[in-house]
Formats: C-alpha cells, sequence, structure tokens
C-alpha cells in the first residue's frame, strides 16, 4: 500500500472525539500530510486542522480522501456517500480503515473504476497468512496493551519507536490497526484477521530480526473487554513480546461502550497480560506504565505518575507530558 499525499481528513458528523481517533493520529504525527478536515453539519469533533471544502483541498495539494473515523461495528452510513462521490470526482482517491470495505458498495466502486481513482481499504489484509507456531524468535519486542479500549496503546508504541529512533536504536513501529497503517504506510489490521490467524499475521508482522533490533508493536483492545479480548490474546502470543507497556486513561467510569462493565484493576490487569504473554516468552516482564492524564492538571498527573510507578517498581509516564525516554532507559537495562 501506498497513499499518495496530502490527505483530506473525513470527521463525518460525529459527537463523541475518540470516534475520531483516526483522523486525529494521522493529525498528530503525520501534520505534513494532511491539507486539512471536512465535517458534516453537526460534527462536535475536530482533530485541530482547518476546516475546508473540496475544491480548496484539491487547491492545496489533497490526493486521498481518508474516513478518519472509528465507529463501534465500523460501518460507513448513507449519510457519508455523498462525500465519498465528490472526493472522487474532485480527482482524489480514498483510503478507510473502517471494517466495511468501500469497495463493496458498487454505486462508489463502480465511479472509482470509471474516474480512474483507487479505494485503498486498509483493514483487510492482502496477504497470505498462516497460523502461529510460538517458536522463539530472534530480535527483541515491546508490546503495548491496554485496561480498555482508546487509551493511547498507538500513541504509546508510536511515541517508544521516536524516542528509540533519537537515541539511535535499530526500531520498527509495527501497526496492527487501521490508524496505525494510515500512519506509517505499511502493517495488519489483526481485529479484521480471521481468528485462528491471528498470532500467526503478529508473527509475520514482526518476524526473526538481528539480536539488537526492536519491533514497538501496536496493542489493540483489552483482555478485559468483553467485545475485543480475542485479538488481545492473539497479539500477546504472537508478538513473543520481551517487555509489555500496560496504557491507561485515568478517570474513565467504564470499559468504552460497555455502561454495565467496570474496568480492571490494575495489578490484575497487569499480572494476566503478564501470564497469557508467558506462553510464547517466559521471560516477558513489565516495562512500564503509560497513562492518558488529561483529566488531571500537570501536578496531579506528575502525582499520580510517582505514586503508581513506586507501587509497581516501573517508570510510569504520561507520553505527551513527559515522554518516554524513562520507559525505553528502564527496558534497555533489564535487557541489557
Amino acid at each position: 500500500m501506498e497513499l499518495s499525499t496530502g490527505y483530506l481528513l473525513f470527521l463525518g458528523d460525529t459527537k463523541d472525539p475518540l470516534s475520531v481517533k483516526t483522523s486525529r493520529g494521522i493529525a498528530d504525527w503525520r501534520p505534513e500530510k494532511c491539507v486539512g478536515q471536512i465535517s458534516m453539519p453537526g460534527c462536535e469533533a475536530t482533530v485541530g486542522l482547518p476546516e475546508i471544502d473540496f475544491k480548496n483541498a484539491v487547491d492545496k495539494g489533497a490526493k486521498t480522501f481518508i474516513l478518519g473515523l472509528a465507529n463501534r461495528g465500523g460501518v460507513i452510513a448513507k449519510e457519508w456517500i455523498p462525500y465519498l462521490k465528490q472526493a472522487l470526482e474532485h480527482g482524489m482517491d480514498i483510503a478507510s480503515g473502517l471494517h466495511k470495505r468501500v469497495a463493496d458498495i458498487p454505486e462508489i466502486k463502480q465511479l472509482a473504476d470509471r474516474l480512474g481513482r483507487q479505494i485503498f481499504d486498509v483493514r483487510h489484509p492482502t496477504v497470505e497468512l498462516s497460523v502461529g507456531n510460538g517458536e522463539k524468535r530472534n530480535g527483541k519486542r515491546i508490546l503495548a496493551v491496554g485496561t480498555d479500549c482508546s487509551v493511547g496503546k498507538m500513541y504509546t508504541t508510536l511515541a517508544l519507536e521516536r524516542v528509540m529512533k533519537r537515541m539511535k536504536l535499530n526500531v520498527d513501529f509495527r501497526a496492527t490497526g487501521q490508524t496505525g497503517i494510515l500512519i506509517d504506510g505499511r502493517g495488519i489490521s489483526v481485529d479484521a484477521v480471521i481468528a485462528d490467524f491471528i498470532s500467526g499475521a503478529v508473527e509475520a508482522l514482526a518476524p526473526e530480526n538481528e539480536k539488537n533490533h526492536w519491533d514497538v508493536i501496536e496493542g489493540q483492545g483489552s483482555l478485559f473487554h468483553p467485545s475485543f479480548a480475542g485479538v488481545s490474546l492473539g497479539l500477546l502470543h504472537g508478538a513473543q513480546a520481551d517487555a509489555l507497556v500496560l496504557c491507561h486513561e485515568i478517570g474513565r467510569g467504564h470499559m468504552r461502550g460497555l455502561a454495565h462493565q467496570k474496568l480492571p484493576d490494575m495489578k490484575q490487569c497487569i499480572n494476566d497480560n503478564l501470564a497469557a504473554a508467558r506462553l510464547t516468552n517466559s521471560h516477558v516482564f513489565l516495562g512500564g506504565i503509560s497513562v492518558n492524564s488529561s483529566a488531571l492538571s500537570i501536578q496531579e498527573s506528575h502525582i499520580y505518575c510517582k505514586k503508581m510507578a513506586e507501587k509497581y517498581n516501573v517508570p510510569c509516564v504520561d507520553p505527551l507530558r513527559q515522554g518516554m525516554k524513562t520507559v525505553v532507559e528502564y527496558i534497555l537495562s533489564k535487557k541489557a
């Protein structure tokens, strides 16, 4: 997959800021590729880019229209169809990370073919995958896990990669979700992989490598989320991780989308993730805790992180406020 830049990010008419995490991730990590955002009437979300129409977007270099939403079930609303058509008619390709394939909508596929435009349904693997085998492989790997969905696993792994590159380490970010793929230009969206092949997909995504090479693997879901625990478990087995970094959002009252489901106890979450990861790497350890502390003041965030670090004897940071350097240094010290 190779998307043409720049990007025009579509936010739809969403009321939920978490639903535009795909667009926000692209805007935050690859702002140089973005020309703006386009919203429908009633939209209450933004990713901080200029609101722009199709004509002006094309004039500013837009070449790919990105469905930058992550709604429950990954569906394409019928109200979005006119926007998809306009993008094609203005000479843009379409890229989507939703479960529903844009290419499966006959009127959109036919229009794209007639106009010579491309459709990238990045969530759907285009390579043949095998089942996992758990065989020991060289190289070093870090996997992000979470107390819940949408708690910062992608941000954490991208921040880890950035720090490790600045430290001149041999490292690659391995995308396992639609946003990560759109940011990095490669990867496998594991939640679209048939269950039997999830661990094998992760083995293929982060294969055997040089002894001092690091793969930083984006996590998905949570072992404690009834809807998505399966993909989280497959990642834990396939990653064969040396270190786990636990991600958590401070102040969240329940599992995302499930008001009846409480968040797990932090200690239980750490222990259960480590136990599952030991199936393929008996020496796995907790490398750090990464928190989204936006609900707290900066001072409160520092106090919280200090308490967590003392309680679990690992670095605890907010990657946006404090960076990930202490986590990287801790992991390197454990693997020395």
